[in-house]
């Protein structure tokens, strides 16, 4: 798997394509397997404190025949940190989130609660490696799952960019209590906030079903809502257990956010899916 496999959107992931093609020659034929096919890396990453906010040297190994990627705290522990599903992973260039031109995030899921982990390396190849590696393990993975299924299909279930980021505002479930200023994050049907873009776990989330099933997205707020923030362009999601009253920036953020949300519910549900819808109600 090449980068051209993966749609060069991201700054970093286009430099490096560049790098490849024309400094490394890594596409000339004949060439050698290149290390991402590997099925393993170990190696260091600058990794962000859940808690303290700074990035420490952090031991990353990531192997295809356990199908895991594992951290430790230091290089030589014998036990990692934490031990995370390779079929669970998401990994996304986020360079001004976390404030470097390297910077990946990794999403995985913890009891079914999404987990966010910060990294970056001071150089853009190895970063670029490691993204790489994920996907070829991923690739590996999925191949075994679903035999019969073709490379172009499974490329659709490997990495993937969110569908939309960024601040809006929320009130309580009672829709009494004052908006509070929120980052949002949509990743497929899963609507995660934050009190801040770099939390380790979200505070809430909200699952985004088919609009056959009792979800919905509109513009506005219920007549009667007291909306105490300085932002007034609402937006309102009612799914079967309960509604989510959000307030946006501008009229522009607004309807950008209403087209993602009825994207989503527009769109059929896969049996994945409504696993995850299941077990989401029975978390909630």
């Amino acid at each position: 798997m090449q980068y051209a496999a993966i749609a060069l959107t991201d700054r970093t992931l286009r430099e490096q394509w560049i790098r490849a093609k024309y400094e490394r020659k890594e596409f000339c034929e004949p060439r050698n397997h290149l290390l991402y096919e590997e099925g393993m890396r170990d190696g260091m990453l600058m990794k962000r404190g859940r808690d303290n906010g700074q990035f420490f040297s952090r031991r990353f190994v990531l192997s295809e025949r356990e199908g895991t990627l594992k951290y430790f705290t230091k290089y030589d522990a014998k036990e990692p940190k934490a031990v995370i599903k390779v079929d669970t992973i998401n990994a996304t260039f986020q360079p001004e989130k976390i404030g470097n031109p390297n910077g990946l995030q990794i999403t995985y899921l913890k009891d079914y609660s999404t987990r966010n982990i910060f990294v970056y390396h001071d150089n853009g190849k190895e970063i670029v490696d490691w993204f790489n590696t994920i996907r070829a393990v991923q690739l590996h993975y999925l191949m075994v799952a679903f035999p019969g299924a073709t490379d172009a299909e499974l490329v659709h279930k490997l990495t993937r960019n969110f569908l939309k980021e960024g601040f809006m505002e929320k009130t309580g479930p009672r829709h009494t209590e004052g908006f509070k200023k929120r980052w949002f994050t949509l990743d497929q049907r899963r609507l995660m906030y934050f009190k801040d873009p770099l939390d380790a776990f979200a505070k809430g989330e909200v699952f985004l079903g088919n609009k056959d099933h009792g979800y919905s997205a509109s513009p506005g707020l219920p007549a009667g809502t007291h909306c105490n923030g300085a932002w007034q362009h609402g937006v309102t999601i009612e799914t079967p257990d309960r509604g989510f009253l959000f307030t946006c920036e501008s009229e522009s953020d607004q309807q950008e956010w209403l087209k993602h949300f009825n994207d989503v519910m527009d769109a059929v549900m896969s049996p994945q899916e409504y696993t995850m819808e299941a077990l989401f109600k029975h978390r909630h």
